[in-house]
């Protein structure tokens, strides 16, 4: 049998399985539900070693050790922050407020995971899915199939033991494209949890389910004169090469000031950076970015600085932990200014602080936009403006990125799932929860009586007092000036009144004039009267000419740097974006552009 359609099947048998069990599961109360969680947790965390292994060896991406430090955070940071959630039932009561609210469960989960952080992703999925009352389907990376399997195979155990209903958590065995569209598309399905590349995060989002996806990252980390110099460019390198820089919001760009140049390359060599010279960061560029897709090359993800060395044709010292690459510009033509997942730091130095912003936006624009940005500073003012500045909603402050991205060395909250917001074309800018995962249902009690509510709500402000004795009183010339009318007595309109009404409007139109100034209402009989058409000349009058024609205007020069709001914006208004040789395109820009026609080439 084809294996689309073999996948496309199992795809609606799981999801049917798993809608029965959900059925019998949202039945579960607080504690049961706890227990399965807690169960599942403490699989997890026991098995910790053993799935960092396995995906290692599966994927060959990352480190084992750091694999294991993300499946721990998952089992045990991740649980300990939703331990406590209230997520079934009644989760608050305010008698005050007159307010009650109940979690509603989505129903089925569709949860896509990648292979940069399988394990880890498959564990964080899985319990916040089942913390907030829901059933969940799998739906691996071919490239991860035997660990994210292994992983969904001892957490179900656990669920199981714990009294979960059988088929509450599935997984594909036979996983394609066909089938993991058949999933997010399938009628039962609630809402859809998509880890992965840009293709995969578009499919959940047009899928026409709810979906939390996350954009790409371009982290830019930001070193002041004012930060710790050598905590902050250890802690660079620390969060660049954790897992061999798999996690999507790991730095991608160090920016300081020139001023600091001598310190800080100084301080990365301490750290055990290997400056690339131009011509192997000319070979890096193009071994590391698919120039076709300007997307990274998946034999170079989660590398160690030797084995990218040895892809790109150049020797990399033994003791080397990260590539440093000093680059001067951004975009296509600089593929190493993009989000490399690889222990690959582009370096930036600038005039001054105020450059050094402007560029770090710009690197986000690039290809990270509402995702997540660094500073290493000690003045407060200069962090509170890099945070209001940075098109990023998460702003890390003296913190490896990684690690303070996902709540690790921070109070955000613990997640494995980021969103970017509007502005990188999610749906959330939040660290995804089980809170995400419900809808709230509210009973709403009444607080004040329809009459007061229809006082308060009055236009003119009549019978508010009675209900709202601290509501501002009209202003004096609007409660001097007349009504424009009356309103009628019960038992029908007042035929008077409306032509009143009519009659004044029109002679205020009248009396204004060009100026467009209200004149004082005029009676009905101090109109004027309406002035006589000039009488025919003797002679026959040449036709007025035409007015001249504007001369067209000029053709809009090509834009300088499109990102994939702009794309948007333009599809909105059905007009097109003129690019050029020298247009900086975002990779997700790029995309959208050019499968809508919107770009004119120029």
């Amino acid at each position: 049998m084809d294996k689309d359609l073999q996948s496309v099947q199992e795809a609606r048998d799981l999801i049917e399985r798993a809608h029965a069990a959900f059925l019998t599961y949202r039945g579960f109360a607080q504690a049961q539900v706890d227990g399965i969680v807690g169960a599942m947790a403490a699989a997890a965390t026991a098995n910790a070693e053993r799935l960092a292994r396995l995906a290692v060896e599966e994927t060959t991406y990352g480190k084992v050790a750091d694999k294991i430090q993300k499946n721990l955070f998952a089992s045990q940071r991740v649980y300990e922050a939703i331990r406590a959630l209230p997520t079934i039932g009644v989760i608050r009561d305010d008698p005050a407020a007159g307010i009650t609210e109940i979690a509603e469960p989505v129903g089925v989960v569709a949860a896509v995971l990648p292979c940069t952080n399988p394990t880890s992703t498959a564990i964080y999925k899985i319990l916040i899915a089942l913390k907030a009352g829901n059933a969940i389907v799998v739906s691996p990376h071919p490239a991860a199939m035997r660990c994210i399997c292994e992983t969904v195979g001892l957490m179900w155990q656990a669920a199981k033991s714990a009294g979960a209903p059988e088929g509450l958590i599935g997984c594909f065995a036979l996983p394609s494209m066909a089938g993991t569209q058949e999933l997010m598309r399938h009628r039962r399905t609630g809402v859809i949890l998509a880890t992965g590349g840009m293709s995969i995060v578009r499919a959940a989002y047009s899928s026409g389910k709810p979906a939390f996806g996350v954009g790409p990252g371009n982290v830019p980390a930001f070193v002041d004169r004012s930060a710790q110099l050598a905590k902050a460019v250890a802690d660079v390198v620390a969060g660049k090469t954790f897992d061999w820089g798999t996690i999507c919001s790991s730095e991608q760009a160090l920016v300081a000031e020139e001023a600091l140049r001598a310190p800080v390359t100084e301080e990365l060599r301490k750290n055990g950076a290997y400056f690339l010279n131009a011509e192997e960061t000319e070979k890096l560029g193009n071994t590391l970015i698919l120039r076709e897709s300007f997307t990274v090359n998946p034999k170079c993800v989660g590398q160690s600085p030797q084995r990218l060395g040895e892809l790109a044709g150049f020797a990399v010292p033994a003791e080397a932990r990260v590539l440093v690459a000093e680059l001067k510009g951004m975009g296509k033509q600089v593929p190493l200014s993009a989000e490399k997942l690889s222990p690959v730091l582009a370096l930036y130095f600038t005039a001054d602080r105020a450059a050094a912003f402007e560029l770090c936006s710009n690197l986000l624009h690039f290809g990270g936009l509402g995702h997540t940005c660094v500073i290493h500073a000690q003045d407060r003012d200069v962090i509170r403006e890099y945070g209001l500045r940075m098109p990023a909603f998460r702003v890390v402050v003296n913190s490896p990125a990684p690690q303070g991205s996902i709540g690790a060395t921070t109070n955000l909250f613990p997640a494995m799932t980021l969103g970017c917001g509007a502005a990188g074309g999610n749906i959330t800018s939040d660290n995804i929860g089980p809170q995400h995962l419900i809808n709230i249902k509210r009973i709403a009690r009444e607080t004040r009586p329809p009459a007061a509510a229809a006082a308060v709500a009055s236009p003119d402000g009549a019978g508010a007092a009675c209900a709202c004795q601290h509501a501002p009183a009209p202003p004096p010339a609007v409660a001097a000036r007349e009504p424009a009318f009356t309103p009628p007595a019960a038992g029908g309109l007042d035929r008077a009144a409306i032509r009143q009404v009519i009659e004044r409007f029109l002679a205020e139109k009248l009396a204004g004039g060009a100026a467009g100034i209200p004149a004082p209402a005029l009676a009905p009989a101090a109109m004027p009267a309406a002035t006589p058409p000039p009488a025919p000349t003797a002679e026959p009058q040449s036709p007025p000419s035409p007015p001249a024609r504007p001369a067209a205007a000029p053709p809009a020069p090509p834009a300088e740097f499109v990102c994939e709001s702009d794309v948007r914006e333009a599809l909105r208004e059905r007009r097109r974006i003129r690019i050029g040789p020298k247009t900086l395109l975002t990779p997700s820009a790029r995309d959208l552009g050019f499968e809508k026609g919107i770009f004119e080439e120029v």
